[in-house]
C-alpha cells in the first residue's frame, strides 16, 4: 500500500540511503531540510519542504497528510555546547506537530546502551530523544545501534582513520569496551522492514551477530586492509583526551567525533533481542559487514553509486581537493563551447598511440618507473584510436565504466599504495556542455598518504593541462557553438 511518508533527516548518512528504497516501494516521500535546494537537486522525485525543527510554526505544512514519519535527525553538528537540550526541543517540537496532524507512527533511530549505567551524554540524549517522542501520543518504534559499519558512517570513518594513518596506536582503555556493529545494509532493512510490521512499537534492539572490543574491530579492518598494527595500551587515556587525538586524525567534525568517542566508554549491545526477532532478518558477521564497508558497496546499490556520489558532490566548484569516506577526490573542470557527444569524443581518444593531452613525456616516466617496480608500465597502442570499451586496456588504466556521452571512468592499474581511478564526465549546459574531470585516490596506510602529498605538485600539472586541453580540442573543432568557458 502507497504511503505519504516524512523522512526527518534526508540529508544524512543513513537518510540518505533509505530515502531511494522507499521510493523504489513506490511510496510518496516528503523531505525536510532547513536548506530545500540541495535535497531537491538529490532527489528530484521527492517533495522538499523547508522547515526547521527548533521552530514549530515551520512543521505543520510539512506534515500535511503524512501516515508515517522517519526521524533520524540529531543537533551534534551544531557544535557540541548545547545539543542534548536542542534534541530535546526537537523531538519534543516533532511529537506535538505529529500528533496534531494525525501521524500513525514515528520511527526512529537513536543508539543502544544501558540506561541503567552512566551513560555518556550523547547516548543519553539518544535514549531522551526517543523517550521525548513517545510522551505526545504517537506510537514510536524506536530502534537502537551501536557502531554502523558503512563508508560515510561517522563512528566507522573515526575507526578507518585511526586504522589507516596510525602504524602505532596509544590506545585508551576504551579500545576493550565492548561493542555488538551492525552493518548499514541490515539497518536500512530493520528501518523498511517496519513499515511491514505496524504491530511493533517501543524500542527495538538491532546489532549483528559478532560482540566485539574497539581493539578487535581496527585490528579486523587492519587485517582486511593488509595492514599490521601495533596498540600499546594506556589507562590514563580518558576519552576526552583521546577524542582531541582523534580530532586531529579524523575529518570528521570535532562537534560530532568528540560526543561520539566519549560515548565509547559504555558498553553497546543487544540486551533483549526479542522485539527485533519478529523481522526475521540475519544481519551479515562484522567481517563480510566490514569489507563491504571498504568496498562502498551497501547492500544491492551498484558500486558507480558511490563514484557518482562523490565525483556529483560540490557541483557549483569545478576545481577542488576534498577528502570523503577514505578517499581523496581532486576534481577539475572546465566548461566547453560544444555539444557534450563532441566533448566525449575528444576525451574517447586519451592515450594510447595518440600519448595524453598534456605532458606525454611525465605520463612515459610514469610508466617507465611502472615497470621498474614489477608493474605492467605503458602498454602502448588501442584497440580502436576512437572509440573504447568496457574492459579495454588504455596505457596502465583500464576502462571500468563507460557511458556515452557522459561518463568514462578508467581504474589504475600500475603499483601505487592504494587504488586510484579517474574519471570524465561530460553534461551539458547554457553554453555547450561542462567537462568535469576527477582524480579518486584511496590510500592505503600512511605510505600510500605520503605517495599522493608528495606527487600532487606534478599530478596538478598533469590533469590541469589534461582538462584544459581536451577543452580547447572539443570548442575548437569545426561546427562547435562559438568560444567560451574559462577554466576554474
Amino acid at each position: 500500500m502507497t504511503q505519504r511518508i516524512l523522512v526527518v533527516g534526508a540529508s544524512g548518512y543513513v537518510g540518505g540511503r533509505l530515502v531511494p528504497l522507499l521510493a523504489s516501494r513506490g511510496h510518496e516521500l516528503v523531505l525536510v531540510s532547513r536548506d530545500a535546494r540541495s535535497l531537491a537537486a538529490r532527489f528530484p522525485d521527492a517533495t522538499v519542504v523547508t522547515a526547521d525543527l527548533l521552530e514549530p510554526t515551520t512543521l505543520p505544512a510539512a506534515l500535511e497528510k503524512v501516515d508515517i514519519a522517519y526521524y533520524l535527525a540529531h543537533s551534534m553538528g551544531a557544535g557540541e555546547r548545547g545539543f542534548a537540550d536542542r534534541d530535546q526541543k526537537a523531538a519534543r517540537n516533532f511529537a506535538e506537530a505529529a500528533k496534531r496532524a494525525g501521524v500513525s507512527r514515528i520511527i526512529y533511530l537513536g543508539g543502544l546502551g544501558d540506561d541503567s549505567g552512566d551513560l555518556s551524554h550523547h547516548l543519553a540524549s539518544r535514549h531522551e530523544t526517543g523517550a521525548q517522542l513517545a510522551a505526545h501520543g504517537v506510537p514510536v518504534t524506536e530502534f537502537r545501534a551501536a557502531v554502523i559499519i558503512g563508508s560515510g558512517s561517522a563512528s566507522f570513518e573515526i575507526l578507518r582513520h585511526l586504522t589507516e594513518r596510525l602504524p602505532i596506536m596509544i590506545t585508551p582503555r576504551w579500545v576493550a569496551t565492548r561493542c555488538q556493529p551492525i552493518g548499514i545494509a541490515d539497518v536500512l532493512d530493520y528501518l523498511v522492514g517496519a513499515l511491514d510490521h505496524p504491530e511493533v512499537t517501543g524500542i527495538v534492539e538491532v546489532g549483528g551477530p559478532d560482540i566485539l572490543s574497539y581493539g578487535e574491530m581496527m585490528q579486523a579492518y587492519a587485517r582486511l586492509r593488509g595492514l599490521r598494527r601495533l596498540m600499546i595500551p594506556v589507562p590514563v587515556l580518558t576519552p576526552r583526551l583521546s577524542s582531541y587525538w582523534v580530532n586531529l586524525i579524523s575529518p570528521v567534525p570535532a562537534g560530532i567525533a568528540r560526543p561520539l568517542i566519549e560515548g565509547l566508554r559504555n558498553e553497546v549491545v543487544v540486551r533483549d533481542p526479542g522485539p527485533a526477532a519478529v523481522f526475521g532478518l540475519h544481519p551479515l558477521p562484522y567481517v563480510e559487514a566490514l569489507g563491504r564497508a571498504i568496498d562502498r558497496v551497501d547492500g544491492d546499490d551498484l558500486e558507480s553509486t558511490w563514484f557518482d556520489a562523490l565525483a556529483g558532490s560540490d557541483r557549483a566548484t569545478l576545481s577542488s581537493v576534498t577528502a570523503s569516506e577514505g578517499m581523496i577526490v581532486e576534481r577539475r573542470g572546465r566548461f566547453v563551447a560544444a555539444l557534450p557527444e563532441r566533448v566525449f569524443a575528444e576525451v574517447e581518444r586519451l592515450g594510447g598511440d595518440a600519448g595524453w593531452p598534456s605532458a606525454n613525456v611525465l605520463w612515459m616516466i610514469r610508466g617507465l618507473l611502472d615497470r621498474l617496480v614489477g608493474g605492467v608500465g605503458m602498454r602502448l597502442g588501442r584497440r580502436d584510436p576512437d572509440h573504447l570499451r568496457v574492459g579495454d586496456a588504455l596505457d596502465f588504466w583500464r576502462v571500468e565504466e563507460l557511458r556515452r556521452p557522459n561518463v568514462l571512468r578508467l581504474r589504475a592499474e600500475m603499483k601505487v599504495p592504494g587504488r586510484a581511478w579517474l574519471q570524465y564526465e561530460v553534461t551539458a549546459s547554457e553554453s555547450g556542455s561542462r567537462l568535469v574531470q576527477t582524480a579518486f585516490f584511496e590510500p592505503k596506510g600512511l605510505p600510500g598518504l605520503v605517495y599522493w602529498y608528495a606527487l600532487y605538485p606534478v599530478h596538478g600539472l598533469i590533469f590541469r593541462g589534461t582538462v584544459r586541453v581536451l577543452a580547447e580540442r572539443a570548442g575548437s573543432h569545426p561546427g562547435t557553438r562559438s568560444e567560451g568557458g574559462a577554466s576554474r
